[in-house]
């Protein structure tokens, strides 16, 4: 078990290391505009869910933008109405890390860390040797775009790696008497490959890392696409549990959020559970590789999901003002 769980830790380890430098540099050097752009771009639900889709897509974490959306509804700076496009975009927003890695860039991980390693000390240099350096004064907008451009890039490269670390132990996992009772398991019935899927990633808070990890065992066929976007619809399940600890002890628009976010994940999963197959067909009609057809299923469901739930966000039920509280009309 050493030569499968010791590379399957480094490679697990290098890969969060790399998503989340990706989402500290890129939340660093755009967080500000995109929070601010969060807060106003939400007149109607289509436009939160645009919105959505794109503040995640930048961040690349769907965790991090409902967790800020939450925050801004228990600061009182968002109402929960204003949310509902935002959770649909969400989930939009995170395909586009899976979809990057199902293009088996693998072999450029090292080049890339190299150019962006380049870009970093460039920027650095460039900035102590300009004529008009002052320590005091902010950097212009193209040393900051230089530098944290460089250390996401950086980034991206060391999730690659940790991808190709990953998938190396696909052989010796396919191996495994445990592999091949799941396996049997999963073929009797499409929830273990869901419950596997909503386990791991509420226990690594990350969609992302879990799919790679399908996606990695799918691309040595060591694992069944079917089962791996049975997994992908329980890792949009399990990727809710750290936005419903984020929300407890918070206001109850901050949980409304929170649960709408559960609701359509699970409901959407309850809708695609029983047409696994035809989805992983659908996903060949884009790509023959196993690993993208597993990403391109994850956009699909997210896709459709958000498009079925955006005419429910119009309901006028949403909009209805809140009833005071009993101490709160007693007070009055």
């Amino acid at each position: 078990m050493t030569d499968i769980a010791l590379p399957m830790l480094l490679g697990f380890a290098v890969f969060m290391a790399g998503m989340k430098l990706m989402e500290l540099a890129l939340h660093r050097w755009g967080g500000g505009k995109l929070t601010a752009l969060l807060e106003k771009a939400t007149a109607t639900p289509l436009h939160g869910l645009l919105t959505g889709t794109a503040v995640t897509a930048a961040l690349q974490s769907s965790t991090a933008v409902t967790v800020m959306t939450i925050g801004f509804v228990n600061a009182g700076l968002m109402t929960f109405p204003r949310t509902l496009g935002i959770v649909l975009g969400t989930n939009i927003g995170t395909c586009l890390t899976t979809e990057l890695i199902g293009l088996n860039l693998n072999q450029w991980a090292i080049p890339l860390m190299a150019i962006s390693l380049l870009g970093w000390l460039a920027s650095v240099l460039l900035r102590e040797a300009s004529p008009w350096h002052d320590p005091a004064a902010p950097e212009p907008g193209w040393f900051v775009s230089l530098r944290f451009g460089s250390l996401a890039l950086f980034g991206f490269g060391l999730l690659l790696l940790g991808m190709t670390v990953m998938q190396s132990i696909a052989p010796a996992v396919e191996q495994t008497r445990m592999f091949a009772w799941f396996i049997d398991r999963a073929d009797e019935s499409v929830l273990w490959g869901i419950a596997a899927g909503a386990a791991l990633t509420a226990a690594v808070h990350s969609s992302a890392a879990v799919i790679g990890m399908m996606m990695g065992l799918a691309a040595f066929g060591a694992m069944p696409v079917e089962i791996g976007i049975a997994a992908v619809l329980g890792a949009n399940v399990g990727t809710c549990f750290t936005a419903l600890l984020a929300a407890t002890g918070g206001s109850p628009g901050g949980r409304f959020v929170a649960w709408s976010h559960l609701a359509l994940n699970v409901g959407g999963c309850l809708l695609f559970a029983p047409i696994v197959d035809f989805l992983a067909l659908a996903s060949g009609w884009i790509s023959a590789s196993p690993a993208a057809r597993i990403a391109h299923a994850q956009t699909i469901f997210n896709i459709v999901c958000s498009l079925l739930a955006l005419p429910l966000c119009y309901l006028p039920i949403w909009h209805r003002p809140a009833r005071p509280r009993t101490d709160d009309r007693l007070a009055a």
